[in-house]
């Protein structure tokens, strides 16, 4: 049994065993108190061990991050700070760590703790992230299990981009360049794979790692990160949207009542804003609105953007994208109805044929957290955007190929799975939700 089952069970109990790692250790000739960690929680137990223990003169050398066996019985602790603790009958040194272990009782900057890779997520504030990220993961493949979805693999390594936008990595070096006799990249996208499926299974999903050549430092951005793209037939642009919503407040719910120690954790990090956050999303309905009326709402905002030029036709950058959100709505919304001159060519045109029947889901701190649409089904009109933007039809024949066989519609979004553990855990930089982040000029392990 792991701490987190003992301390969930809030019962003393005789004779448990556990192994783990010190996280303290402090006291003096008569008695140590001694916190294990074992990784299952952020919250450490708490040992209790007399002289009476036969290796008692050793204790006091074993550092921070060495590993150790103990047996004993989980009793209600007389102390404040732990409703129980573990009265120690044996306890045994498995490794020494040794003095220049980076991770001690002092705070560490994410700077510092980025240099440490393979240490950092034996403090609190990445062993907090660490865990939500895993259960994050496990509760939306409960959600589309539930939902009675198919989940596909999509390749990683492709011949297609499915962007459109030129910025994937190229497999092929000097040495393999006839390899598979075509350009071949790693992934961007999921996309374009899940629709194929989607056109026989009806409600498709992949989540897996994707991959950007894009020279970008900012706090969101990742050559190296993990989408959920679901992709479902027969589905329209609001129906896409609601599933989006429903997926994001189930998997957040579930996943903040399985990690209150972890969201207690962070909640004071944040001086209690996460949580409130969190919850005023969950609790109301997702706001929904026009591309144009979010350009009224810029430009009518009192504060000074970077990029002021607000007019019909921009592509909303983060700065407008976090006003509308933490600004103005206060919380996640949904913008519609795109202009289609800085959109993929696989979106649904409307009937102004100026827009596409596209939505990104905004949420605060991050900006766009969700990015989806229908998908264009009418082979006319998929030709034509592809030749605006320079795509090699015959690259993509197989994707033309599914609108004369059966295809009579279907939509989908992506979710950056890493953007979602930044908004859950109120984490502010990418490279501290990825357990080895990879981004420009940074390739460590």
């Amino acid at each position: 049994m792991n701490i987190k089952k003992l301390l969930f069970k809030s019962t003393e109990i005789n004779g448990i065993v556990l192994r783990g790692w010190i996280t303290a250790n402090r006291g003096n000739t008569k008695i140590r108190f001694i916190d294990i960690n074992d990784g299952s929680t952020i919250t450490s137990l708490q040992l209790v061990i007399k002289s009476t223990v036969s290796n008692f003169s050793d204790i006091e050398k074993w550092r921070i991050g060495s590993s150790i066996f103990v047996s004993g019985n989980l009793l209600k602790s007389k102390s404040q700070g732990q409703e129980f603790e573990c009265d120690v009958l044996d306890v045994q040194l498995l490794s020494l760590s040794d003095d220049d272990f980076p991770i001690q009782k002092q705070e560490i900057s994410f700077e510092t703790l980025r240099d440490n890779f393979h240490t950092r997520h034996r403090t609190n504030i990445l062993r907090s992230v660490m865990l939500i990220r895993s259960t994050l993961s496990k509760e939306i493949h409960n959600f589309f299990d539930k939902e009675d979805f198919l989940y596909m693999n999509s390749p990683i390594i492709t011949s297609n981009d499915g962007e459109g936008a030129g910025e994937a990595f190229i497999v092929d070096s000097e040495a393999d360049k006839n390899f598979f006799l075509k350009k071949a990249t790693l992934s961007v996208t999921g996309q374009l794979h899940a629709e194929s499926y989607a056109i026989g299974f009806k409600k498709v999903y992949t989540f897996g790692p994707t991959f950007r050549a894009e020279k970008s430092n900012t706090k969101k951005h990742a050559a190296e990160f993990w989408m959920v793209e679901p992709e479902v037939a027969f589905f329209e642009l609001q129906n896409i949207i609601k599933l989006a919503d429903d997926m994001l407040k189930t998997v957040i719910k579930n996943t903040i009542s399985k990690h209150s120690a972890e969201f207690e954790f962070l909640d004071n990090k944040s001086e209690n804003k996460l949580l409130k956050n969190l919850w005023q999303y969950l609790d109301n309905p997702l706001k929904i609105i026009d591309y144009k009326e979010a350009i009224k709402i810029l430009e009518k905002a009192t504060i000074v953007f970077e990029n002021s030029e607000i007019k019909f036709g921009i592509d909303l950058s983060t700065e407008h994208e976090r006003y509308l959100s933490e600004n103005h709505f206060k919380g996640p919304v949904a913008v519609i109805n795109y202009p289609k001159d800085f959109k993929a060519f696989y979106m649904h045109l409307n009937g102004d044929k100026k827009t596409v029947a596209a939505f990104d889901l905004l949420v605060p701190g991050i900006g766009e957290l969700i990015g989806g649409s229908q998908r264009e089904v009418r082979i006319e009109i998929l030709n034509s955007r592809m030749r605006e933007l320079g795509i090699d039809v015959e690259d993509l024949k197989w994707y033309l190929d599914l609108r004369r066989f059966g295809d009579s519609g279907s939509s989908g979004f992506g979710l950056g799975f890493e953007r979602l553990i930044m908004y859950v855990t109120g984490i502010e930089n990418i490279r501290d939700v990825i357990p080895f982040p990879r981004t420009v000029g940074n390739l460590k392990m």
